[in-house]
Parts: structure tokens; C-alpha cells; sequence
């Protein structure tokens, strides 16, 4: 977590020591849950090592997948988390899981003790805005052969860690679909 703290914001070593003793070491296995939408939220999650996928149901019980987490990334329901609201996101280990989780109360800490962890997470939210606007850009604007290819350029080894259906889900495709794409691919 050191050099991600690093590339967003200057810290001394002293204010990364105090960030990460602000923070919880958690481990979960494959296919558990970190949390299920009608849970509140009572941490922000970064990933040392493992996988997740966040997800709404729909009204009709269907799974969506909304993003993959993987190494060096911030997960969690951000309304539930600032407004105390039940989050309706769930978030699940698709491989085994370690994660650094930091509570509301050590965030807000921070916030206010290290001038820097402001900056820092002004960067990441600006990322992480930039990222959904891109996201919601190419479901809109692209066809979805280059979404699946623009995926697999971005996350080369997406394909050896995430199942076919729940890449498929992520991209509004079949399975099938995206089985077509890999021969095809494979072909040229």
C-alpha cells in the first residue's frame, strides 16, 4: 500500500505508518462476501492481493456486475459508507482475498491529522470518476467485441482469474458471445 499512497499524494514515512495503523487486516476466501447490499458499510477496502467483483441484483433477481477489483484498488459502497445508508452493492472474493479495510471514524481521522491523505483521496476519487465516465462512454458508444477487446487490453490476465460469466455480465454480453470473440481472435 506504501507506493500506491506514494504515486497519489507526498507522504512522510511517518504519515504512512500512521495511515496503515489506521488500518485492518482482513482475509476472505473465494466466492465469500465482504458485503451484501441491505448491510451497512462500515469500511473502504484496498487489495494487497486476490480479486472481487461489486454487483447489484435487479428487480427480477439477476446479478450485474458493476467492476473487478485486483491488486492496489479501493472497493466498497461509497453512499453507505459516507451516509450510513444500506449499501446496495454487494462485494465478493472471486479468488482468495487480502484486503487492508479502514473504518469511517480512522478515515475522517485522517482526513483531518494528514493534509496529504486529502490530496490522495482527491486523486483517487477523480480517477475513480474518470473511470465510470469512461465505463458508461464505451457501454454507449462502442460495440461490444471492442468492449470485451478494450477489457482484455486493460486487464491482460482478466481471463485467467475471472469467469467467462462474470465477464460476460460486466459487458452485457452472453458467454457465448464472448466464446465467439476468443475464436475469433485466436483465429487471426
Amino acid at each position: 500500500m506504501k507506493n500506491h499512497l506514494l504515486r497519489y499524494s507526498d507522504f512522510t514515512e511517518d504519515e504512512i505508518n500512521q495511515i496503515l495503523n489506521q488500518t485492518e487486516k482482513k482475509i476472505f476466501k473465494k466466492k465469500e462476501h465482504i458485503l451484501k447490499a441491505g448491510d451497512k458499510e462500515l469500511y473502504q477496502y484496498f487489495i494487497l492481493n486476490g480479486c472481487i467483483r461489486g454487483y447489484i441484483v435487479d428487480f427480477n433477481g439477476k446479478e450485474h456486475n458493476i467492476e473487478f477489483g485486483f491488486q492496489n484498488y479501493w472497493f466498497g459502497d461509497m453512499e453507505s459508507f459516507v451516509h450510513g445508508t444500506n449499501a446496495t452493492y454487494n462485494y465478493q472474493a472471486l479468488e482468495d482475498l487480502t484486503i487492508l479495510a479502514i473504518s469511517k471514524h480512522n478515515w475522517d481521522k485522517l482526513s483531518e491529522e494528514i493534509p496529504s491523505f486529502i490530496k490522495y483521496t482527491s486523486n483517487l476519487y477523480r480517477n475513480a470518476m474518470i473511470s465510470q465516465q469512461k465505463r458508461i462512454a464505451e457501454h454507449f458508444t462502442l460495440t461490444a467485441e471492442q468492449r470485451y477487446f478494450n477489457l482484455i487490453r486493460n486487464h491482460p490476465d482478466i481471463l485467467q482469474r475471472v469467469s467467462l460469466k462474470n465477464i460476460a455480465s460486466y459487458l452485457g454480453i452472453t458467454a457465448e458471445f464472448i466464446s465467439i470473440l476468443r475464436r475469433k481472435s485466436i483465429q487471426k
